[in-house]
């Protein structure tokens, strides 16, 4: 569970893409994001998620909002799920888990009875300088982009 609250400074960062290009919050200054973290490119959950935004792409963007996704898999992998989903937002390969640290989502899980460290599904939204308007831990894979707008 992150320990980030509204109103927060949202934590510097930096990572690859998916074409291997250097992103970071510094990026989107004097911009709004919608930062998401997600466990697992091409699973159920996560599929519906970036679609939800994918869909949801156009009205966001038209309330000043940026996306950008992140979770642990390969640049490898995240070129496959864009490309197979038609996403149009960039996603950020955390393979060092390091962004997901810093923003609190990487935890410890349980599963059937199993206890394992993995991504909280988590989606914060950053204002233009850079404060956490809000942080979503619930999040409703189907209809995310709908639970943002």
């Amino acid at each position: 569970m992150t320990n980030l609250k509204t109103g927060d400074k949202a934590p510097e960062f930096s990572g690859k893409d998916q074409d291997g290009n250097i992103i970071g919050l510094s990026d989107y200054r004097g911009k709004k994001l919608v930062l998401y973290f997600y466990p697992k490119d091409n699973t159920s959950g996560c599929t519906a998620e970036a679609c939800s935004l994918r869909d949801s792409y156009q009205a966001l963007q038209a309330k000043g909002y940026s996306i950008l996704g992140v979770s642990p898999d390969s640049e490898k992998s995240h070129v496959n799920f864009i490309q197979k989903y038609n996403l149009p937002y960039p996603l950020i390969a955390d393979t060092d888990k390091n962004i997901a640290q810093a923003y609190g989502v990487w935890a410890e899980k349980k599963l059937y009875g199993k206890t394992y460290m993995g991504i909280l599904r988590t989606t914060f939204k950053i204002d233009e300088n850079g404060i956490i308007e809000d942080i979503i831990t619930k999040v409703r894979t189907k209809d995310h982009g709908e639970q943002l707008l």
